[in-house]
């Protein structure tokens, strides 16, 4: 299995966040609007699920370990798939019922060896995603945007909307923006 060495800064302001990004001569790579299965194992362990997700280009199909909430926490394996529809009726037919569907915005650049996502999920502010080879790429990124630390955490997606806005998004079967926004 792979490490994910990745770290989150809450509550970003995307504009200023995207110009800092183009002024360190940071790749934009696109703006894509994610939708996503979540599947618990079976029997369900804690920390242990499977993501089916989309961003209209490209469909992975991952399996997720969280270790521990730190920058190095997170194992995962990962391939790619032709299909997030027919994905999803493989994985029901082996008996993964998916415990539910979200949509997300992102927003992904490219500095050297690092991916920096700008995140916006529904029900909560934006957030950024650095991810990288290593624990020293992930902090010295954090450096070179100069951003506060004090914003940072590595719990993933589903403990940030636990631990920060008090939403367990486990109990939300299909978590999507409202209508107007998607316009």
């Amino acid at each position: 299995m792979d490490t994910e060495y990745e770290i989150r800064v809450l509550e970003v302001n995307v504009k200023d966040l995207e110009n800092k990004l183009n002024n360190i001569g940071a790749i934009k790579i696109g703006e894509f609007h994610q939708k996503r299965y979540v599947y618990d194992l079976n029997p369900i362990q804690k920390g242990k699920w499977i993501r089916l997700r989309t961003n209209g280009k490209k469909t992975t199909l991952t399996y997720k370990d969280i270790i521990s909430n730190t920058v190095d926490g997170t194992k995962e394996v990962e391939v790619e798939v032709d299909s997030f529809d027919k994905t999803n009726i493989f994985l029901e037919k082996i008996g993964f019922k998916s415990r539910s569907y979200q949509e997300n915005k992102r927003i992904q650049y490219k500095f050297n060896d690092i991916e920096i996502d700008i995140d916006s999920w529904p029900l909560i502010p934006s957030y950024l995603e650095i991810e990288g080879p290593n624990k020293e790429s992930v902090i010295n990124m954090l450096e070179v945007l100069n951003l506060p630390k004090e914003k940072t955490t590595t719990y993933n997606c589903d403990d940030i909307y636990k631990e920060f806005y008090n939403i367990d998004i486990n109990q939300i079967k299909e978590l999507k923006f409202e209508e107007k926004e998607n316009k």
